[in-house]
């Protein structure tokens, strides 16, 4: 099983170099913008649902999301490599085992707010096009992927906030029918994450690298 991980992990590798590496020479402001872009924040639950509060739950949670697309990995990469003095090499294999996560990766926080304060297990999250409420969503939904807090350019370039939880949620960018989940209409994207009865979404434009 190590010997498939590693041989796939070269694979990608190789793929990384003979694709555009300009971002080995980003200065930090650039990597820090980049990745800093990529961090969304909302809320799932109203604000004023505290007529709802309940000792078993919290009656809203704070919500952040960092969507790890390409780019931000390869930012995540690359502020590593500056921080740490990493050589190119190094820093392609901290990209490479990001990249190999699945087809697209986000990183998100919850924090609960009063109540219990604590996050429910069968809470979820989809990824879609930005849609209109009420409107029918083509949604795909997350797989929870705790093992990927261990994959150092999967963490993002913005400095960790402890009173949120973290998770790190892999989507698939096709349907099951093998229809992409972004057309070329779509304009942005949209991820909804549900907590037992309460629903909170936050939106990015949907990066050029993923339109390609």
């Amino acid at each position: 099983m190590k010997l498939v991980a590693v041989a796939v992990l070269a694979g990608v590798v190789a793929l990384a170099q003979g694709e555009d590496e300009s971002w080995l020479r980003w200065d930090a402001v650039r990597a820090q913008a980049i990745g800093k872009a990529a961090y969304v924040q909302g809320r799932v639950g109203g604000i004023f649902d505290t007529r709802l509060l309940k000792t078993e739950r919290s009656y809203n949670y704070k919500l952040a999301a960092t969507w790890l697309h390409g780019d931000v990995i390869r930012a995540t990469g690359r502020t590593l490599q500056l921080v740490q003095r990493l050589s190119d090499e190094n820093a392609r294999k901290l990209v490479a085992e990001a990249s190999a996560a699945g087809d697209t990766v986000v990183m998100v926080e919850i924090d609960p707010r009063e109540g219990s304060g604590v996050i429910p297990n069968d809470w979820s999250a989809f990824l879609q096009p930005a849609t209109p409420r009420g409107a029918e969503a083509r949604a795909v939904r997350g797989e929870s992927r705790p093992e990927l807090r261990d994959v150092k350019a999967l963490a993002g370039v913005m400095r960790r906030n402890y009173d949120y939880d973290r998770f790190w949620v892999v989507f698939p960018l096709k349907h099951p029918d093998g229809t992409a989940l972004f057309g070329p209409g779509d304009d942005g994207a949209e991820l909804v994450v549900r907590i037992a009865d309460r629903e909170g979404r936050v939106k990015w434009p949907i990066p050029a690298s993923l339109r390609r």
